[in-house]
């Protein structure tokens, strides 16, 4: 993919999931969203297992599933559909998908540089600090305008 691709993709992605970042600092209650919404609309597991057709046990042990976070996304699907709930699944970065990207290139940049600075240090011939962080900075353009792949080898 082009770097200009790369980074509209990478941009779009982050936006989307900027829309789930609010989420962060709620946690599901420990009982589960299961039964506590059951509860919340007064049924009964052996009314809600009815609705589903399904065993009251089977209801119970899915929610007894879903509160230790063993559910499956497809079972948990159905389930929510039975309380006429969506399922919204989102992965949410911990930092900005660009500055991972970012991070890595410039981590990279400077194990090529500092090396190459280390030897030459050894030869007397080392760079300054201010031409080593521009040659870092160099590099860690130059790998952001390559494959990005490439950037976790």
């Amino acid at each position: 993919m082009s770097p200009e691709f790369n980074q509209l993709r990478i941009e779009q992605l982050q936006a989307a999931a900027n829309a789930f970042g609010v989420l962060l600092t709620k946690r599901a209650p420990s009982r589960g969203w299961l039964k506590e919404i059951r509860e919340a609309l007064g049924r009964t597991e052996r009314q809600q297992a009815a609705r589903l057709g399904i065993t009251g046990s089977t209801l119970h042990k899915s929610e007894q599933s879903e509160a230790d976070e063993r559910i499956s996304l497809g079972q948990l699907r159905k389930l929510a559909d039975g309380l006429d709930c969506e399922l919204v699944y989102a992965l949410v970065p911990r930092k900005p998908l660009p500055d991972v990207v970012l991070d890595r290139a410039t981590q990279l940049a400077k194990e090529e540089v500092h090396g190459v600075a280390h030897t030459m240090g050894l030869e007397d011939q080392r760079p300054t600090d201010a031409r080593i962080q521009k040659q870092v900075a160099r590099r860690a353009d130059d790998l952001l305008r390559g494959k990005w792949s490439d950037l976790w080898r």
